[in-house]
């Protein structure tokens, strides 16, 4: 691909879940604008931040890295929430286990723990 060309978005058979009401609704619809910024973005950039902000969150022993942590759980609880309703129990409990991971690191980070 030449520099500065965008990739087109993906195709698709539906953005949105079916039948979504309420809350699902407008997140779905709100990160629908977040998704085309994002996918415009070179794909090195979110691996790299979060891994960063990973490591920062793990290294760092006080509250600093604590918030590192915080958009990583931001994140991965955004992409676990889209991701649900075509989750097996499996990927459930894998995200469950992830999400409790970072709360149980930035508690610790913030001295809650």
């Amino acid at each position: 691909m030449r520099k500065g060309a965008k990739r087109p978005l993906p195709p698709g058979e539906q953005f949105f879940t079916p039948g979504a009401t309420g809350l699902r609704r407008a997140v779905e619809r709100r990160s629908a604008t977040v998704l085309v910024f994002l996918f415009h973005l070179p794909r090195w950039v979110i691996p790299v931040v979060m891994v960063a902000l990973m490591l920062t969150g793990v290294v760092v022993a006080d509250w600093r890295g604590g918030l590192a942590v915080l958009p990583v759980l931001a994140f991965v609880l955004w992409l676990a929430y889209m991701s649900w309703p075509s989750l097996r129990a499996g990927g459930r409990l894998l995200r469950v286990a992830l999400v409790t991971f970072l709360v149980l690191l930035a508690a610790t980070r913030f001295g809650l723990f």
